[in-house]
């Protein structure tokens, strides 16, 4: 898997490091800076034509706190409304961060090139990326566990 690293300060091998023990695309991996306004946030997307993940880091990095939504229950009644299930998780280092959303795009990466299914599941994605990012090794049998979720909650 190709690393590359625009960020100032961090190298393609520190970039390597830090996302060691995840699971390999065949996409490029690209880091960018993420200049943001008025706190940082997460940004990444996965280019399927370009055959291209782009992870955002922002800049300057200081700790921050992200809601996450990992999971949606339609509510009863008319129209399309939904009870989200969210949580608010802290990223104290650029590691985790990169370490989020590389499991997040790799996520839909996995859904389009690998299941051939639709890749637009952010729910989903965020499950997965949520369980794992922290983890030293993950597979794709986490993946498959991400998007067992209903199946595993009536058991």
């Amino acid at each position: 898997m190709v690393i590359r690293s625009d960020l100032e300060g961090l190298s393609d091998a520190a970039a390597r490091r830090a996302l060691g023990g995840l699971p390999r695309s065949d996409y490029e991996v690209v880091i960018k800076p993420l200049r943001y306004r008025t706190s940082p946030h997460l940004a990444a997307r996965c280019e399927f034509e370009e055959r291209r993940i782009v992870l955002q880091v922002p800049v300057p990095f200081r700790p921050f706190k992200e809601p996450v939504i990992y999971a949606a229950r339609r509510k009863r009644g008319r129209g399309l409304r939904f009870a989200w299930a969210s949580e608010s998780v802290s990223f104290r280092l650029r590691r985790e961060v990169l370490r989020f959303l590389y499991c997040h795009e790799w996520m839909h990466w996995y859904l389009k090139e690998v299941l051939g299914k639709r890749s637009a599941a952010e729910t989903a994605c965020d499950r997965f990326a949520l369980r794992n990012f922290r983890r030293p090794r993950v597979s794709a049998a986490d993946a498959d566990a991400a998007l067992r979720r209903r199946a595993r909650a009536r058991a």
